[in-house]
């Protein structure tokens, strides 16, 4: 390897791509440069790796490349949470249910980052492999992979954040220069700020979820996570747009070019803050880091407007109603008659029913599927699911309220920096609880990022949240641009977890 491929790990997507555009590098020497770091990585943040299949994509892309006819990205790296189907990887959704399950098609969200969809250019990266996530994305710590929990690069003894938890630690380790996540409650944004990485989940519907295993399917949305927000900018143009034959949810959108649109400066932009987001129990150092931030975007010319979201509390009962309700029914395709796990004894076809998902599912995720089938049975759906779904429709409506008197709104991703590892094992509720600032927006379907904005006790990385109105994904990443211009924390890398 030579001297100018040494350091492949540290370049921005952008500077990959003309360093394999104008042939400083191949796409295989890139991509054997990214595998030999995660042959050494301790952090547990892949699942599946294939470097087989890898280097032949490489192959590829170096052909097209010396053709001209390479995408925008070709032979840029990448990596997926392992909740997006695949036929050259393993997918198991963080699950023992779908051990060694093998998709016979990818995801459109793969396709799309890959070389494309329906004969359309794509744009030509490279899978590096599948990321760990908790199981069947359930969770605030990555500590419910049924396989392995995955470490903070900047702590060994803390997580990550979750459910994304291994895209997370996999950019933040410099594993793989970008990766997919999902985010249904916040999985995409608490993972990013615990790290120290940029996240964005796009309006619900931007991008498509066929391919991607469902856990809440109202919720559910596919987001990039990378360093920083010009990088995130790139993915986003890539993997978005409408895809109406195969997910009735997608939404009737062109495709934007996100990285065109990040020159605007934030003179006059009115930031909404929420005083329902700096009340006790937000941690005084995540809130130091925060008030800097914000401090940051006022000298460029932000206005800041007080404003309220006067339900933000109870998007907690209600995002753990519906979300659990849509779960049970989601998950009851796994019963071992046509993929995954089957359990080797029983007597009967129920019997085998019952023994394939007591064996295959974990704790949490029997717990939400109880949960679920609880608020949806005769009796109890009108006094608890009818009702949050109604809750739902107010939590949205505060939102229009408050961007009547702003363009974009800022707060904490979650109350406190990334936790220890083990530290909630006996007490579920308290993942729950850290979910506060960012279920809102995921029930309102906004689209809603972190931005890495300093660090608080430990030295642990906090994330500033922006939430932006319906399909403004432009806007909130030009905010984050303009803010990452002018400061370098999505530039630090966790130089005390080198070890790792």
């Amino acid at each position: 390897m030579t001297n100018s491929t040494q350091e492949l790990h540290l370049q921005s997507l952008s500077e990959l791509a003309s360093t394999l555009h104008s042939k400083k590098a191949s796409a295989v020497e890139v991509a054997q440069h990214f595998l030999k770091r995660i042959q050494a990585d301790k952090t547990g943040a892949f699942l599946d790796v294939n470097a087989e299949a890898s280097l032949a994509q490489a192959r590829s892309s170096d052909a097209r490349l010396a053709a001209g006819t390479g995408g925008c990205l070709e032979g840029v790296p990448i990596a997926h949470k392992d909740v997006f189907v695949t036929r050259d990887f393993v997918t198991t959704a963080g699950s023992k249910i779908l051990t060694n399950y093998r998709s016979p098609f990818d995801a459109t969200v793969v396709q799309k980052l890959a070389h494309g969809v329906n004969s359309q250019s794509g744009a030509g990266m490279v899978t590096l492999g599948k990321l760990n996530c908790d199981e069947f994305a359930m969770g605030s710590g990555n500590e419910n992979s049924a396989f392995h929990p995955v470490r903070n690069p900047w702590d060994a003894t803390r997580v990550p954040g979750g459910s994304s938890g291994g895209s997370a630690a996999a950019v933040a380790a410099r594993l793989t220069p970008a990766a997919t996540g999902t985010d249904t409650g916040g999985s995409i944004r608490q993972p990013a700020s615990f790290c120290g990485i940029t996240g964005i989940k796009p309006t619900y519907g931007r991008a498509s979820r066929y391919g991607m295993i469902a856990y809440a399917s109202s919720l559910d949305q596919a987001g990039p996570m990378a360093r920083s927000a010009e990088d995130c900018a790139l993915l986003l143009s890539a993997m978005c747009g409408p895809d109406l034959d195969r997910d009735s949810t997608s939404l009737d959108v062109a495709t934007e070019n996100f990285s065109a649109k990040l020159t605007q400066s934030v003179k006059g932009l009115r930031i909404g803050i929420p005083k329902e987001f700096f009340g006790d129990g937000l941690a005084a150092d995540v809130r130091n880091a925060i008030d800097a931030a914000l401090k940051t975007l006022e000298s460029q010319g932000a206005q800041l407007v007080p404003i309220s979201l006067p339900r933000t509390e109870l998007s907690i009962p209600v995002y753990y109603i519906i979300a659990p309700a849509e779960a049970s029914s989601n998950l009851s395709r796994f019963d071992g008659v046509k993929f995954g796990h089957r359990a080797k004894d029983y007597t009967d076809l129920v019997s085998m029913y019952k023994q394939t998902r007591t064996e295959g599912f974990g704790e949490e995720v029997k717990r939400r599927i109880m949960t679920g089938a609880y608020v949806l049975s005769h009796g109890y759906f009108d006094a608890y699911y009818l009702q949050a779904q109604k809750i739902r429709r107010m939590i949205a409506d505060d939102f229009q309220q408050a961007f009547a008197l702003c363009d974009v709104i800022a707060g904490p991703v979650a109350p406190s920096v990334a936790w220890t590892l083990g530290h909630n094992a006996s007490d579920p509720l308290a993942d729950y609880l850290a979910d506060i600032f960012t279920l809102p927006a995921s029930l309102a379907g906004l689209p809603g990022m972190s931005v890495p904005v300093g660090f608080g006790d430990a030295l642990m990385p906090v994330g500033v949240q922006l939430i932006g109105n319906y399909l403004q994904e432009a806007t909130l990443l030009n905010v984050a641009h303009q803010f990452q211009l002018a400061t370098d924390f999505h530039m630090q890398s966790p130089q005390r977890g080198a070890a790792l």
